[in-house]
């Protein structure tokens, strides 16, 4: 018990010893036109890969379905053609799905040219921030790290967005 209120207090004199702030990147990053900008480009370019994907899916249901009322008067050499121009159709289908939607698909490729840039601005202004205003630690509130109490003074995304030029 000893051992941890001592931990408990040595952490408590190293963070009152360090000057921390914190930012809300989604706040900032809603106050940069350019960002929104982009989430525009995307969704109408995830929109208009979704829609040639569809229209493609619906190209294999009609064939299915064309060939399942067709399938017993056809002699078997054009069954097994249809079958696998369907099975054919389908893996493009999901080679497509792939190629736009996949881990490092299209949509990924064209989100990293899109928005890293405005992600390094905001980065380096909170470097040049921290620097400038000798913050030991800037926290994300928008990260995965769960802030449980954060005080308004320290909260500096107004300063950053500032920083930025808007």
């Amino acid at each position: 018990m000893k051992k941890i209120t001592i931990l408990i207090l040595a952490i408590c004199s190293v963070l009152q010893s360090q000057n921390i702030a914190y930012v809300d990147s989604k706040y900032i990053l809603e106050k940069i036109p350019d960002f929104e900008s982009a989430q525009e480009e995307l969704n109408a370019i995830t929109l208009e890969w979704q829609e040639e994907i569809d229209i493609m899916k619906k190209e294999v249901e009609q064939l299915y379905r064309t060939y399942q009322a067709e399938q017993y008067l056809l002699p078997d050499e054009k069954k097994k053609q249809r079958e696998e121009t369907i099975i054919s159709l389908e893996k493009e289908v999901k080679l497509l799905t792939k190629k736009r939607f996949g881990p490092n698909g299209d949509l990924y490729t064209k989100q990293q040219a899109l928005i890293q840039p405005i992600q390094d601005l905001i980065f380096s202004a909170v470097n040049e921030f921290a620097e400038e205003s000798k913050f030991d630690i800037i926290f994300d509130k928008s990260s995965e790290l769960i802030m449980l109490f954060s005080h308004p003074d320290l909260d500096k995304s107004d300063a950053i967005i500032e920083k930025l030029g808007y």
